[in-house]
C-alpha cells in the first residue's frame, strides 16, 4: 500500500490506506495514521468517502495534506477501531 507523510500539531504522521472498506465497497475506506515505533507506536484510524476517483489508492492520491489534517482530526484511537485490530 502506497504511504504519505503529514504533519500534525509538529508531529510527523505516516498515512496509508488500511484496505478495509464497508460492505458496499468503495464507498468509504479507513486510513491509519501512526507515529512511533515499538511500545511507543501511537496509531489513529480515520474512515473517509471518496470524492471523485472511486479507487482506494487512487482517492488517497487525490486528498491534499490539508484533506488528512482535517481527518486527522476527526480520527479515533486504534483502540476502538476494527481496522487496526483494537490494538493499543
Amino acid at each position: 500500500m502506497p504511504f504519505r507523510t503529514v504533519t500534525v500539531d509538529g508531529a510527523a504522521w505516516r498515512v496509508q490506506p488500511t484496505g478495509y472498506v464497508t460492505a458496499n465497497t468503495k464507498d468509504e475506506f479507513a486510513l491509519i495514521f501512526a507515529r512511533g515505533t515499538g511500545a511507543e507506536r501511537e496509531t489513529r484510524v480515520a474512515r473517509y468517502s471518496p470524492v471523485g476517483a472511486r479507487w482506494r489508492e487512487q482517492s488517497f492520491a487525490a486528498l491534499s495534506d490539508d484533506d488528512l489534517r482535517r481527518l486527522f482530526a476527526q480520527s479515533q484511537p486504534s483502540a476502538t477501531s476494527p481496522e487496526a485490530f483494537y490494538a493499543r
